[in-house]
């Protein structure tokens, strides 16, 4: 299988959810399914069928979870020596040439990407974009607008 590459920050993530869904969700649909069986005839029970798709789906998402970290290579981007290059991790500062505009975003692996707090996923076209280049380059990305122009002003490894 091949390696799935997640931040630090990411695989904790992943693992605190692991932890709530076997500690507290998987615990609290067991008790659900047992009371719903306590009602009598399971075969117009909606609340059995119910307590039995929410478990379903805990005990898939279990399965997903423990075969990504098992998967995973955590990568911790503070320490990281990529020579200035945008490499998995790392924050980058960017502007627009057009428009003048900002932005900020590190780039993280699938399961932490989230636009609003500024954290890309390496397979997105931005993020593919950047990888490799350093500060001072240009870097094309094919836009549903047409292509947009950034170039780097910033890479950290925080």
């Amino acid at each position: 299988m091949a390696t799935i590459p997640i931040t630090k920050r990411g695989a904790e993530k992943l693992k605190e959810e692991l932890h709530r869904l076997k500690t507290v969700d998987r615990p609290w649909v067991i008790n659900a399914i047992a009371e719903a069986r306590a009602q009598g005839d399971l075969s117009e029970n909606a609340e059995y069928d119910a307590a039995k798709d929410r478990q379903g789906f805990i005990e898939g998402r279990i399965q997903e979870i423990e075969g990504k970290l098992s998967a995973a290579q955590v990568i911790d981007p503070s320490q990281l020596d990529a020579g200035g290059k945008v490499v998995f991790g790392s924050t980058v500062e960017l502007e627009e040439e057009s428009t003048g505009d900002a932005v900020k975003y590190q780039i993280v692996g699938e399961d932490e990407a989230d636009l609003k707090q500024g954290l890309i996923n390496v397979s997105s076209p931005i993020a593919r974009a950047l990888i490799g280049k350093e500060e001072g380059d240009v870097a094309e990305v094919q836009a549903p607008g047409g292509v947009k122009r950034y170039e780097i002003v910033a890479v950290h490894y925080l």
